[in-house]
């Protein structure tokens, strides 16, 4: 059998003719660092994160400090350099040094740099971002969990010319800076309904918010009510064993309500319940509370049902639902607002107990105050920051869209190695 040709599936018209890829291995293109922070010439201390790659230290623990004293055995970090944590790579904890500022990192991670002779540093980071490079993290029926350097340079890394390798680059680099473009105007729009929030709803002690719709101006004060004036607590499901779950009737989970600030039920998963079984089905309008979590922080998150369920749907034992004794006084659309504002977090925040797993306890909880425009104004509030959801999500899409075209398109620019 004739070896199969090492040529991509997407090729620039100007390299068609250019033949063959040739295969290395990472051992051939790569250099190590071994360059230390003798007499601790250098300060600024940065990590290596999945999401932000190089970040300083003091950014990423919130100013609490996780260096050593004593830096002089940390890798000196320059632009152009590479490093990962041995431990986290098949989680793509892997950062390439873009601006000039000289850094240092912690000598549990791996650092080296290109031989630009024969590689392009952008392509180089293209190549782990792609499937063919992913593919080999697999071993023996699981991803690796530690990769050391000298397991690194084992790996087997297609290689055009170097103009191909530039010309790939260029073109990824540019998707790369649209989709970063698009990213800053999520943050944007993310920042901007923060902003939103802090202000339409009344800040501690004050009976009015700081910004008010035109027509609101002169309505008078906000009403307080405990929770409790609000509407009756509904328990999830009770006396369920894990042999119950996985056919029948639809239920909310713990990670719907804890996700999303509304219900979506095509998310629901399912439970068998039997007709003379006591369970209490959920309609429109309640308002979902997760009970416990791992921080005090995380506690008391809410979701609300804005549609009436098209089946009897259940929520899950881990939450409990607040079934309000009129939605047009307290509206769904609301809800799930108010539910989210700093004046509520805070405040659910204070009562939660615990030491290793966080609890609110319903008794605390229901006697929380939360302000209460008329319903006009609920309206006006829910609509504005709706429609500002309805932005959040639809840029999110077009970076997903422009994720997935890259994803596709890196599948076809890099050939696949046969093993």
């Amino acid at each position: 059998m004739s070896k199969e040709k090492l040529i991509p599936e997407f090729r620039f018209p100007e390299f068609k003719d250019s033949g063959e890829w040739d295969v290395k291995t990472l051992g051939e293109v790569l250099i190590k660092n071994s360059k230390k922070n003798k007499n601790q010439k250098y300060s600024q201390v940065e990590s290596v994160s999945n999401k932000f790659g190089f970040i300083k230290q003091d950014e990423y623990f919130k100013n609490r400090r996780v260096a050593s004293k004593d830096t002089s055995n940390y890798y000196v970090i320059k632009k152009g350099y590479f490093a990962y944590n041995p431990s986290r790579i098949d989680v793509g904890s892997l950062a390439y040094k873009h601006n000039d500022e000289i850094s240092i990192i912690s000598p549990l991670y791996v650092s080296f740099k290109a031989n630009n002779e024969l590689i392009n540093d952008y392509f180089l980071l293209s190549f782990f971002n792609s499937v063919t490079f992913t593919k080999q993290m697999i071993f023996e029926g699981g991803v690796r969990n530690t990769l050391n350097y000298d397991n690194l340079i084992q790996s087997k890394i297609p290689i055009p010319t170097i103009q191909e390798q530039q010309r790939i680059a260029s073109c990824l680099s540019s998707l790369d800076e649209v989709i970063e473009a698009h990213s800053k105007k999520l943050e944007l729009l993310k920042d901007h309904k923060k902003g939103l929030m802090q202000n339409l709803f009344p800040q501690d002690g004050e009976k009015v918010p700081k910004l008010r719709f035109k027509e609101f101006e002169n309505s008078g004060e906000w009403e307080e009510k405990k929770i409790s004036d609000l509407g009756e607590t509904i328990s999830g499901l009770t006396g369920k064993s894990k042999d119950d779950f996985g056919a029948g009737k639809p239920f909310v989970t713990y990670k719907q309500v804890f996700d999303n600030s509304e219900i979506n039920f095509e998310q629901c998963e399912r439970v068998q319940i039997s007709d003379d079984e006591n369970q209490t089905s959920l309609q429109q309008g309640d308002i979902l509370f997760t009970t416990s979590s791992e921080t005090p922080n995380e506690v008391g998150f809410a979701s609300v049902l804005i549609d009436f369920p098209k089946e009897k749907t259940y929520l899950n034992s881990f939450c409990f639902a607040l079934r309000p004794f009129n939605i047009e006084k307290t509206q769904p659309q609301f809800s799930r607002y108010l539910f989210h504002s700093p004046i509520y977090r805070r405040s659910v925040t204070a009562i939660a107990q615990g030491s290793t797993r966080y609890n609110i306890s319903k008794g605390a909880f229901v006697e929380i105050q939360v302000p209460i425009p008329a319903p006009t104004e609920q309206q006006k509030i829910a609509s504005c920051l709706s429609a500002l959801d309805e932005l959040i999500t639809a840029q999110q899409e077009k970076i997903d869209e422009l994720q997935q075209h890259k994803k596709g398109l890196m599948q076809g620019l890099f050939p696949k190695i046969n093993d």
